[in-house]
């Protein structure tokens, strides 16, 4: 992780896939030492938003910057040391064993061709080691669970030693046990200086680890700020189309309760 603290920032952000307005003028910031949550419905932008921040598409209007300079104009191996992703589901069509996946978060740290270094090695290992999976190093990755899968390309990401993670619903296929662990290890590294855009459904959980969070509908930003502030029972009912009761949760965290329908 680098020692310079840079702010990933969202200006105006504007996407159209086919005729479809994904994004529209989505605007924000992630500072280092904290960890944003992205939340809003299916189909909200939220995964598009990532993908514009890696390079996987371009943004039609507006752009990403990274401590004041645009994404743009980074070299491949410079973004990459900047922001590591998780995406929702990764299929890898080759048998590497998982360690083998892991080591290749390492790539942008190692010379054009390199081989793997013994540093390589142990950066990797310690990720393996740091997400409770070390008795995976040998095994092929299409022979794990989805979870398990999951939790190895979090450590990928963790290797990759970034400014900035950016994960894809990174809890989804993860028991109670394994999410806590993975959440303890982003606040970690948060807490050592690096931030977090976390993309999530699960709004009682985005509240009690998130700092701050980017509540999206229709592909605008329509509130940011503190879990308290933004998880309204009036916010949700505009941004979901569903009422809810806000209670406290024992650690002082704001609880989402949906009404059910009566039909």
């Amino acid at each position: 992780m680098t020692t310079d603290a840079r702010t990933l920032e969202f200006c105006d952000v504007g996407m159209r896939l086919g005729r479809r307005e994904v994004l529209r003028g989505v605007s924000f910031a992630v500072n280092p030492g904290e960890i944003v949550g992205l939340v809003g419905h299916n189909g909200s932008g939220k995964t598009t938003l990532l993908r514009v921040a890696t390079r996987v598409l371009r943004a039609q209007s507006g752009e990403v910057q990274l401590g004041g300079e645009s994404i743009a104009h980074m070299s491949r191996s410079a973004l990459a040391r900047a922001l590591a992703t998780v995406p929702q589901d990764t299929q890898l069509p080759y048998p590497f064993t998982a360690l083998e996946v892991v080591l290749m978060g390492r790539a942008p740290h190692q010379p054009l061709f390199g081989l793997d270094r013994p540093e390589d090695l142990a950066a990797a290992r310690a990720a393996m080691a740091e997400v409770g999976i070390e008795e995976f190093a040998d095994r092929s990755i299409q022979k794990l669970s989805g979870g398990e899968r999951q939790l190895v390309m979090f450590a990928r990401a963790l290797a990759q030693e970034p400014e900035f993670l950016l994960l894809d619903e990174p809890t989804s296929f993860l028991d109670l046990r394994h999410r806590i662990d993975l959440l303890a290890a982003v606040r970690r590294r948060v807490d050592a200086g690096g931030g977090a855009l976390v993309v999530s459904h699960d709004l009682g959980l985005s509240a009690r680890v998130c700092d701050r969070l980017v509540l999206l509908s229709h592909g605008e930003v329509v509130a940011v700020g503190p879990p308290a502030e933004v998880l309204e029972a009036g916010v949700l009912e505009r941004a979901f189309g569903v009422a809810a009761d806000i209670v406290t949760a024992p650690d002082g965290s704001p609880l989402v309760v949906p009404h059910l329908s009566s039909t």
